[in-house]
Formats: C-alpha cells, sequence, structure tokens
C-alpha cells in the first residue's frame, strides 16, 4: 500500500532528518572526526527505516519531490554569489587540471568496471554501465543508457544495475569523502590558508554568529535576482541549443553578479562572505540530500545487491587509491588538495551535491577552501558529463 506525501509533509520529514543527523553527528565523536556530512547520516538511516517498514508492513512512502530541485538551485546560487573573480582566476589552472584527472577516473573506472565483471564471467558492457555511466554520471546519466544498452548490447536489466549502482554509489559517495580528507589533513598537517569567509555553512566555533533581519532580507533579494538571471540565460542557452541544468544558468549569474555590482555601487552591502549567505547555502544543501537519500526505495535494488557489491567495492578501492596517490599530490600536497579530495570522492561515486557535502563537512572543521568550492562544481555541472559521453564511447567500441 503506498502512502502519498505531499510537499509539505515531505519537507517537515526532511527537516526532521536533517535533525537526525545533526543529533547524531554531534554526539557520535567518530561522525565528527572522519567528517561525514550530517544530512548523509540522517538521510541513509531514514531510507532504512522506511525500506524495514516496507518489508514489516507492507507500507511505501511516496515523498514528493518538487521542492528537492528549487533547494538544489538556490545552492549553486549562493555558491555563485560567493565566487569572486580573484578565486575564479586563482583557480583557473587547478580547474584544468583536475579536468584532465576527471577523464583520467572516468577510464579508471571502466577498467575497474569490466575487469571485475569479467572476473565473473558476466558481459563486459556491464562494467561500463557500473563505471562512469551510474557512478560519475549518477542516475540521469545510467537512466539515459539504459534503453541503449539494452536494445543495442542485450544488456537485460540495464536500467535496473544502473540505477542500483548509482544509488549506492551516492551513498558511498558521501561516506568515504570525509575519511579521506581526515587523512591527508592529519597525515600532512594541513591548514587553511585563506582568509575569506567559510563559503557554506558556519564554522564550528562560530555556530552562535549573528545575523540581523536586513542582512537576510538582503541575501533573500540578490539570490532572488541571481535566480531570475539564471531562468533567462537558460532559456538562452536552449535557444541556442545548449541544454544544460538549471543551476549551472544561476551559478554563473551569481558569478556574474557578485563580481560586477560590487564595483559599480560600492555603497551597495553584498552578501559575500556573510554568514548569512553561508547558512542559506548549508541549509539548501542540507535539505536537498536529505530529500534525495530519505526518498531512495532500497528494496527494489535489494535483489541486485549481490551481483554489484564486488563491483561497487573495487569502484571504491580505485577512487580512494587515485585521489590518495594520485590526486592529492598532483594538486599540491596541500589544505585547498585535500578539501578537492574529498569532493572528488564524492564527485566519483555520487553526485556534485554530494561532493559539496564533503567538503562543507571538512571546511565547517579545518576551515574555508574557496578554490575547491569553485573548481569541483565547474567540473561536476558540465565539464564531467560532456567528457563521460566521449569516454563511455571509446570503451563500448574497445569492449563490445
Amino acid at each position: 500500500m503506498e502512502y502519498a506525501l505531499g510537499p509539505r509533509q515531505t519537507l517537515i520529514i526532511a527537516i526532521l532528518v536533517l535533525f537526525l543527523g545533526k543529533y547524531l553527528t554531534a554526539r557520535a565523536g567518530v561522525l565528527r572526526h572522519y567528517n561525514i556530512p550530517e544530512p548523509v547520516t540522517g538521510g541513509v538511516l531514514a531510507s532504512l527505516f522506511f525500506c524495514v517498514v516496507y518489508f514489516a508492513a507492507d507500507r511505501v512512502f511516496v515523498f514528493d519531490l518538487r521542492e528537492r530541485d528549487i533547494f538544489l538551485v538556490v545552492f549553486f546560487t549562493c555558491i555563485g554569489l560567493s565566487s569572486r573573480i580573484s578565486s575564479l582566476l586563482a583557480g583557473g589552472r587547478a580547474l584544468l587540471i583536475l579536468l584532465f584527472l576527471a577523464v583520467g577516473l572516468l577510464f579508471l573506472q571502466n577498467l575497474m568496471g569490466v575487469a571485475v565483471v569479467s572476473l565473473a564471467g558476466l558481459d563486459p558492457v556491464v562494467g561500463v554501465l557500473g563505471g562512469s555511466i551510474s557512478l560519475s554520471g549518477g542516475h540521469g546519466t545510467a537512466i539515459a543508457w539504459a534503453s541503449l544498452l539494452e536494445e543495442s548490447y542485450g544488456i537485460d536489466d540495464a536500467m535496473e544495475i544502473g540505477i542500483a549502482c548509482a544509488t549506492f554509489g551516492l551513498i558511498l559517495g558521501g561516506i568515504v569523502g570525509g575519511p579521506i580528507a581526515n587523512f591527508l589533513v592529519t597525515r600532512y598537517q594541513l591548514k587553511s590558508t585563506s582568509h575569506e569567509h567559510i563559503t557554506v555553512g558556519i564554522p564550528q566555533g562560530k555556530k552562535d554568529e549573528k545575523i540581523s533581519v536586513d542582512s537576510v532580507l538582503n541575501a533573500i533579494l540578490m539570490i532572488s535576482i541571481a535566480v531570475g538571471i539564471g531562468l533567462h540565460l537558460d532559456m538562452l542557452l536552449e535557444h541556442w541549443g545548449i541544454n544544460m541544468p538549471l543551476f549551472v544558468s544561476c551559478l554563473f549569474a551569481g558569478i556574474l553578479m557578485t563580481n560586477t555590482i560590487p564595483q559599480i555601487f560600492k555603497q551597495l552591502p553584498w552578501p559575500t562572505g556573510t554568514p548569512i549567505l553561508a547558512l542559506i547555502s548549508d541549509l539548501s544543501l542540507g535539505l536537498f540530500l536529505a530529500m534525495s537519500l530519505m526518498s531512495l526505495q532500497l528494496w527494489t535494488l535489494l535483489g541486485l545487491a549481490g551481483p554489484i557489491v564486488f563491483l561497487l567495492a573495487g569502484q571504491v578501492l580505485a577512487i580512494t587509491l587515485y585521489v590518495l596517490f594520485i590526486l592529492f599530490p598532483i594538486m599540491g600536497r596541500n589544505y585547498d588538495a585535500a578539501v578537492m579530495s574529498a569532493g572528488f570522492a564524492g564527485l566519483g561515486l555520487g553526485a556534485t551535491p554530494t561532493a559539496l557535502a564533503n567538503m562543507t563537512a571538512v571546511t565547517e572543521r579545518h576551515g574555508p577552501s574557496p578554490q575547491a568550492f569553485l573548481v569541483i562544481p565547474l567540473i561536476g555541472a558540465f565539464f564531467i558529463d560532456i567528457a563521460n559521453a566521449v569516454v563511455v564511447n571509446v570503451m563500448l567500441n574497445l569492449v563490445s
């Protein structure tokens, strides 16, 4: 029996799930030590609870997730409003290097997938499906490729396999990123060198930092204007035949505004670097992830857990070694590189919001990293999708 929950009920449960994650993180030292994001803790436990309810009482809760994507748009708009052009220029070289590293990861994921499924006697194409298609690509890419793999390559249950890998990858991406960064920060005694305010969330020890009604209204006003510009930019790009997620347009709208308006109107109060903008970013990201994870219907994936468990284990091992021994040294072995490592692990196994949740958990504890919060979203927003399409076609031609 299904119980359909409306937007209001879905939001209430998401807030309770987020509170659950915060409660457990505050009382479980291991969660804080390894920088496990609070929405991931609460969201995973909630999805497990609903899974138990399904098996025990044959009840399914269906959430209305229309507001979830609004939170994602608001979050990326805040990131754009926090991105100064000086940081963008400083991140140019890092962005280029990280792009090459991301392409290398795509090939590694596919090679690992093909190797694991080949040992199990399965079609190598399944390894590509369980590689960059579903992990770096996520649910949308897995769904998009599933029909082609079923029709052209004869892969039965391609949709289910792709969704299963993407779902478990989303969870794993939120679990492994924090420990990776914690190891690097501790091992090399790294510290933040940025004097800017933290991009997302309020740092530990400053949770009581005061905000005013005027600062809240000013931030909401600028976010609303940036979203409006982003909507029109998205329509313009669509008219030109360029299709990108809406949050990408809003991200660029925020960057454009924060690097022009304050220079023209110098007396205008601007939200960049303020606690209220960081708070709105943190709230939006937390609710988006809580909604995404609590709504996972894990029982639909349990039948596929056995065949893909070794595949996912291999992928987690591959990206962990890749980040520790390739990405971190190449990116400079510094604090920004450690934060990027946490984000890259979340991006490679899950999705861009997972990457940002990992980096948020790290920076709230150890200090800001503006460069990481700029280059990781740009890689995850569209660069990796373009590269993934090319890499997948190359791999399919090689293994088929």
